[in-house]
């Protein structure tokens, strides 16, 4: 299986013919990633939440394509209104199945907000509130995925773990808007994963983070960080 990293949180795993595209952020949109909207060919898209650094170009995306949408119900929903017609609707330990691919939501602790206005894109005055932000459990590949989505550090990430046995997990560690650094490799304790992937960082001054150090700090747990800049690749 293929892993890209467009940058911040917008990750496509590639296994076959099936490609996975998370929280689609691109250029221009995205300040980091180098691939556009129309670089990308996903044949499904999944969501943790409606804030417009997970969903800027998730309608352009599906509506080219054609892909199937995966979004909390009332993301969905909302999609929906915006002309996508392929969507899943699950709600919190709701698992959506698909050929060489499932995507399963569980909870995470973080607002969630359907993009507004230009000038303020996270306003619930000016968009839509939606209710609760999710983590991916996501199979594909023969790999077990954990994408944590925008969340702070709880500890029910270890029941997460457990009940599924995650490969892989991809936290978020920039802090401010989401846990940071010291508090995601605690997750990454608590999770258990093999290999855990640094996403949510770096994008924005807020989010300005040492990855080399959070690197450091999975190893002396005996845990691999598999960090990859913004228009790379790996291969699992």
């Amino acid at each position: 299986m293929e892993i890209h990293y467009h940058g911040h949180s917008c990750v496509e795993f590639h296994d076959g013919d099936v490609k996975l595209l998370v929280d689609p952020f691109l250029a221009p949109n995205s300040p980091v990633a180098k691939a556009s909207a129309a670089d990308v060919e996903p044949t499904h898209i999944a969501l943790t939440h409606g804030h417009a650094d997970h969903v800027a170009d998730v309608v352009e995306v599906a509506g080219r394509t054609g892909a199937q949408v995966v979004a909390m119900v009332e993301l969905a929903n909302w999609l929906e209104e915006q002309g996508v017609e392929n969507v899943s609707d699950p709600n919190l330990g709701g698992t959506v199945r698909f050929d060489g691919l499932s995507v399963k939501l569980v909870p995470a602790w973080h607002t969630n907000t359907a993009p507004g206005s230009a000038d303020h894109p996270f306003s619930a005055g000016y968009g839509t509130a939606l209710g609760s932000a999710a983590g991916l459990i996501i199979e594909i590949g023969g790999i077990t995925i954990y994408d944590a989505g925008d969340t702070c550090l709880f500890g029910d990430m270890e029941l997460i773990g457990k009940r599924h046995g995650v490969d892989l997990a991809l936290l978020p560690i920039g802090g401010h808007y989401t846990m940071d650094r010291q508090d995601a490799a605690y997750a990454a304790g608590l999770i258990g994963a093999r290999q855990v992937m640094p996403i949510h960082f770096n994008t924005f001054p807020p989010i300005e983070t040492d990855v080399d150090a959070f690197s450091d700090d999975l190893a002396s747990k005996g845990i691999e960080a598999v960090a990859v800049e913004p228009g790379g690749s790996i291969s699992l």
